[in-house]
């Protein structure tokens, strides 16, 4: 007997979950063969294939070399000095992108974590999607610091959010530069930049061992420029020549902050401080973001990026 929306009344979720991801991602079966065999719909075997796959129950490492992207990754270091990278192949859709950008990004991440360290995290789409990549530890010595202020409403993907998911899978203590990313003017910036406890996130951040970073264009798609203070000075930031920012930080196409108000009023890390971290990775990537992954490479400030392969050969 079957419920009216096709399922067997007293079918244990978790259990059906797990059947429908080893038969779909093991057992090499179609949708229709899993809806039959286990007795359920086939929209339903399909929506809980694309769940296990989002929520990060499933994880797919392929141990085939893909040698285009091998071959750019290659390039990148070369090109840009740095210690690594990983490229990803690219896909059409923003919000997979950011994915599979992030979950690459969370490999390469999770050796370079280890007890007694700081970790810095700034925020975003891309970095939240690392968390699924994360071993879970207790470690009883590190800490998580973020390296810049937030936005005043949650999505999910804000500074403090963020942070927060990466100390849980940790098990570390997490300081936060409690504060908005930009404020009204630089003279209350400096003001509470005397503030105990901003003060001591902040240093948190300068004495990190491992950072991960993101960095954001000036397009609609960017998260911080579509917020209300970014949108009211996109024009005057184009015009100081910004190709789009790191931890909030507006630089031009050579890695240099440009001369606009709103890198005077902005709470994070400067990215010349990202140099003196021993393991710093940007993830990002998407053709609209090439000019400032180009950028961030080009002026030095981190040593690892993740990235996908038209974003690298764009960047190329």
């Amino acid at each position: 007997m079957r419920d009216v929306a096709g399922d067997p009344p007293d079918a244990d979720a978790e259990h059906i979950r797990a059947r429908v991801a080893w038969y779909y991602y093991v057992g090499g079966l179609t949708q229709q063969e899993i809806a039959d065999r286990i007795g359920i719909t086939r929209l339903r075997v399909n929506r809980i294939v694309g769940q296990v796959r989002t929520d990060g129950s499933v994880q797919i490492d392929i141990r085939l070399p893909l040698a285009r992207c091998v071959a750019l990754e290659e390039k990148l270091k070369d090109r840009f000095g740095l210690i690594d990278a990983r490229v990803v192949p690219a896909i059409d859709d923003t919000q997979d992108l950011q994915r599979v950008i992030g979950e690459a990004a969370g490999a390469m991440l999770d050796p370079l974590l280890l007890d007694g360290q700081g970790f810095g995290v700034g925020w975003g789409r891309t970095l939240s999607a690392a968390i699924k990549r994360l071993t879970p530890r207790r470690f009883s010595r590190a800490w998580v610091a973020t390296l810049m202020g937030g936005l005043t409403r949650g999505s999910g993907t804000n500074t403090f959010e963020v942070s927060t998911e990466f100390a849980r899978v940790l098990g570390a203590e997490c300081y936060y530069v409690a504060a908005p990313i930009y404020f009204p003017s630089e003279e209350s910036r400096q003001a509470l930049l005397v503030h105990y406890g901003l003060a001591e996130a902040l240093r948190r951040a300068r004495l990190a061992d491992v950072a991960l970073v993101s960095c954001g264009d000036l397009s609609s798609r960017s998260l911080l420029a579509s917020t209300q203070i970014v949108s009211e000075n996109l024009a005057g930031l184009k015009e100081s020549g910004a190709v789009g920012d790191l931890l909030g930080v507006f630089l031009d196409a050579d890695g240099k902050p440009v001369d606009h108000p709103l890198n005077q009023r902005v709470m994070a890390l400067p990215p010349t401080d990202l140099k003196a971290i021993p393991s710093t990775i940007l993830a990002s990537g998407g053709l609209h973001k090439a000019p400032i992954v180009r950028a961030i490479l080009k002026a030095g400030y981190v040593k690892r990026v993740v990235t996908d392969e038209d974003t690298a050969e764009e960047m190329l």
